[in-house]
């Protein structure tokens, strides 16, 4: 209880805004990258509490959302086989694929099973010696750590029916990618605290320097957002361009340690594609080769597989940060949580979740066009 208080402290907050409405004097468009900042400045309303003038874009960090279509596609193709028991964290289960998504081969009788942790797959395996044990490794840096683990475990372990379907992104390449569009409004970043309670900071000086931008570590609760927007804007204002840790309870400059160097001895470093965005080079990481007999995609041969994303889901934008949810005309009508045509309306950390979930009374309703009455509804 101690932290939920100290971190949702109203009259702290009261000074924070007051602080922020003192400093800005230009307009300024600040990117909060992860999807969880995301919905905690949507639920708490934070983005309407600034000033006009100092807009919040969201960017691409949902690790569910930014899961590429083909890999989608990958994990369906293993997912349907009789000899494969294909294992997921629940929030995967209804991203949709082409045609279909996990939800649904698991209600045709494919074995998908929800787990809370890469080890609850490995346990799995090592009880199931006649079944092939599939693993579904998606994330950001946050999750790796314990992806690489479950396979270095494996291996010690011998478990040879264990695998991982690996599509995991790292955040200062979609930063780079992000900033050298051109059409990009960005002029500085709410950096990830978990992504740097790993990694720690050490890649976005660099970043910063080259871009003019200032980078922001900031946590997640009301009071570190507006700590972190608070910061962001006294650079901004200054001229400056630095990277700040506003989230030293979790963050350290060199980041966890021996995280680190289990990422180094199982993974390395893959150009990636992110969904809605495209190809980033060096933004991923697969299975070293080392531990390259525990990769999914070549053991069940599913590396052919290509996609192409559906014409009428704009979720691209979003995640680039290009338009706000609302703006796209499927929002709330062909697209809900129910009908989801991107992962961003289903994922919990998707934008186009957050804003149906607390923001959906102000989409603009197509011409001719009703709501759904179940739709109105207050959620609960």
């Amino acid at each position: 209880m101690k932290y939920i208080e100290e971190f949702n402290d109203p009259e702290r907050a009261r000074r924070l805004l007051d602080e922020i409405h003192a400093t800005a004097t230009r307009p300024w468009a600040l990117m909060e990258v992860c999807g969880g900042q995301t919905h905690s400045i949507i639920r708490h309303g934070i983005d309407q509490l600034l000033p006009e003038h100092v807009e919040l874009i969201h960017g691409p960090g949902c690790p569910v959302c930014v899961t590429p279509l083909e890999v989608i596609d990958k994990a369906l193709e293993i997912a349907v086989r009789p000899e494969v028991i294909f294992c997921s964290f629940g929030d995967m289960l209804r991203v949709p694929g082409t045609d279909r998504d996990l939800f649904r081969v698991k209600g045709e009788g494919g074995d998908v099973r929800v787990v809370y942790s890469p080890l609850d797959a490995l346990e799995l395996a090592r009880k199931n010696p006649d079944r092939e044990v599939v693993f579904f490794a998606i994330g950001f840096e946050t999750t790796a750590p314990a992806n690489a683990m479950a396979v270095h475990q494996a291996r010690r372990l011998g478990l040879a029916n264990f695998s991982l379907l690996v599509s995991h992104v790292r955040v200062p390449p979609a930063i780079e990618a992000i900033m050298s569009a051109p059409n990009c409004r960005v002029q500085g970043f709410l950096a990830a605290g978990h992504v740097c309670s790993v990694m720690g900071t050490a890649e976005y000086p660099e970043l910063a320097e080259r871009h003019r931008v200032p980078v922001v570590v900031t946590g997640f609760e009301p009071l570190d957002i507006l700590e972190g927007i608070r910061r962001a804007v006294h650079q901004l204002e200054r001229g400056e361009h630095r990277v700040e840790n506003a989230y030293p309870r979790a963050v350290r400059d060199q980041g966890n340690p021996a995280a680190l160097r289990m990422l180094e001895e199982v993974f390395e470093v893959t150009d990636r594609n992110w969904r809605g965005i495209g190809r980033i080079p060096a933004s991923g990481w697969r299975l070293g080769d080392a531990f390259r007999a525990y990769d999914a995609e070549h053991r069940f041969d599913v590396g052919g597989i290509r996609t192409e994303e559906p014409a009428v889901c704009r979720a691209g934008e979003v995640l680039q940060g290009l338009i706000k949810p609302t703006e796209c005309e499927a929002f709330g009508t062909a697209c809900t949580p129910r009908t989801p045509l991107g992962a961003t309306m289903v994922s919990t950390e998707g934008a186009c979740a957050a804003y149906h979930l607390y923001r959906r009374m102000n989409a603009p309703a197509p011409q001719g066009s009703r709501v759904p009455q179940e739709e109105m509804n207050p959620v609960g």
